[in-house]
């Protein structure tokens, strides 16, 4: 893999450039959301907080009430995941409450830390302005600023038990760009220890875990499964194994990621 086609100006770019200022690509809102769990999560947040007087009760944790998270899980079947998700007690898009239901739990850290709900007295309450702008906009004005914050400002390791806070965040578009060409976790690994070879001595030794092996689990967990496939951009087949032979995870780029991500540079 050549990096011919990105100049060192692209690429200190894309490592440290805001959101706003990004070149070589245009991040555009897709007319329908409808298959983005992440975007589908945060509407019916809205519209049970905007029935109820602008609020939804937490439980006592502090989570989103059972029946919200009813209605979430109901909404499996629309996405792209379903074929794999046939295990509701394992899904990440499915729960009884908001512990087990890790995709909802992320629209809501994502919603708190962007500031469209706040957390007070046991309520969730929409903030004024997030209520002006729902109304007046609809759900697709949040796509940008809910895609930004799970960028730059969510924690990517926070639902996993790996220790490791290697800054993947900042390779978050160098990875996409690649993934639009290949749609291979296995090449993308590949391209991301020839190009940033550094990032290897930036993780924990482990004894029966390789650097290489170790950043692609972290990749897929962190990158591909919690990012992308929370948003609805990609689906990653599951299987390991088929037929009983072991086959190369492949993702699949769906089209929210090419209605998203529109690249200029080759």
């Amino acid at each position: 893999m050549s990096l011919n086609s990105l100049t060192p100006g692209q690429v200190n770019n894309w490592l440290y450039a805001p959101f706003s200022e990004l070149d070589g690509i245009t991040v555009k809102t897709p007319s329908d959301l409808s298959t983005s769990p992440v975007m589908r999560y945060l509407e019916l947040m809205l519209e049970t907080a905007l029935a109820n007087g602008g609020q939804i009760k937490a439980t006592a944790k502090g989570n989103l009430p059972a029946a919200l998270v009813k209605e979430a899980s109901a909404f499996l079947p629309e996405f792209a995941v379903a074929p794999f998700e046939r295990a509701i007690s394992i899904s990440e898009f499915a729960g009884a409450n908001e512990d087990k239901f890790n995709a909802l739990h992320y629209c809501r850290v994502l919603a708190e830390i962007a500031g469209i709900f706040k957390l007070k007295n046991n309520k969730f309450h929409v903030s004024a302005w997030a209520k002006r702008q729902y109304q007046q906009a609809g759900l697709e004005s949040f796509f940008p600023l809910m895609l930004e914050t799970a960028i730059y400002k969510y924690n990517w390791g926070y639902m996993d038990g790996w220790e490791d806070e290697i800054p993947l965040q900042q390779f978050w578009l160098f990875m996409i760009w690649r993934l639009q060409h290949h749609e291979s976790h296995e090449r993308l690994v590949d391209e991301m220890t020839q190009a940033f070879p550094d990032l290897l001595n930036e993780l924990y030794e482990e004894e029966f875990i390789s650097d290489k092996d170790k950043l692609s689990i972290l990749i897929e967990s962190r990158f591909i499964q919690r990012f992308l496939q929370f948003f609805g951009v990609v689906m990653v087949d599951p299987r390991r194994f088929v037929d009983g032979k072991r086959v190369v995870p492949q993702i699949n780029c769906l089209r929210l990621f090419h209605e998203t991500f529109e690249f200029s540079v080759g």
